[in-house]
C-alpha cells in the first residue's frame, strides 16, 4: 500500500516525543510536498480544577507562551530543513477530540504523527493516554513516534 501524506498533523505537548513526532512528520512533509500542521491544544478540561475561573489577561498569557513555543519549534525546522510549508495553531479544548476529530475535518488531515506520550505516569492514570485515544479513534492514518529522527530511543 503506497500512501501520500499530503496534510500532516504534529500534535505538541512540549515534550520530547512530541518534538521528535514534529521532526519525523516534516521529513514526511517534504517528501511529499506537503502540509504540515504544528498543533498545540489548551486543555479547557484541566482549567475548573486547576486554575478556577481564567481572566483575559492569563487566558492571553497562555496563548502566547504556547505561539512562542510554536514559533521556536518551526523556525527550528524551517532553519535545519529549509522546509516552509509549515501552519501553527492552538485550540482549546480537550486535546483528545481536538486531535482525533475536530483539527482533521477543518483541515483534510490525511495523517497523525504524534508522541508515545508526554504526560507523567499519574496523569495518564487519571485521564488516559491521548496517543491511545487518537490511535484508536482517528479515522486517518496515525503513527506514534517512539524514536528520535535518527531511529535512537529518546531519554527523558
Amino acid at each position: 500500500m503506497y500512501n501520500e501524506y499530503k496534510n500532516i498533523l504534529a500534535p505538541v505537548d512540549g515534550s520530547k516525543y512530541a518534538e521528535a513526532a514534529v521532526a519525523k512528520a516534516a521529513e514526511v512533509a517534504i517528501r511529499n510536498e506537503g502540509r504540515l500542521d504544528i498543533l498545540s491544544v489548551i486543555n479547557t478540561t484541566s482549567f475548573g480544577f486547576t486554575y478556577g475561573v481564567l481572566s483575559d489577561d492569563a487566558i492571553t498569557q497562555i496563548v502566547d507562551g504556547e505561539l512562542d513555543y510554536l514559533k521556536d519549534l518551526v523556525k527550528k525546522i524551517s532553519t535545519k530543513t529549509g522546509f516552509e510549508n509549515i501552519h501553527m495553531h492552538v485550540r482549546f479544548g480537550n486535546p483528545k477530540n481536538v486531535i482525533t476529530y475536530d483539527f482533521p475535518k477543518d483541515y483534510h488531515t490525511d495523517l497523525i504523527m504524534m508522541g508515545a506520550t508526554g504526560k507523567s505516569a499519574a496523569e495518564r492514570l487519571l485521564v488516559g493516554s491521548t496517543a491511545s485515544y487518537v490511535n484508536s479513534h482517528a479515522k486517518c492514518d496515525v503513527m506514534i513516534v517512539r524514536t528520535s529522527l535518527k531511529n535512537q530511543p529518546i531519554t527523558k
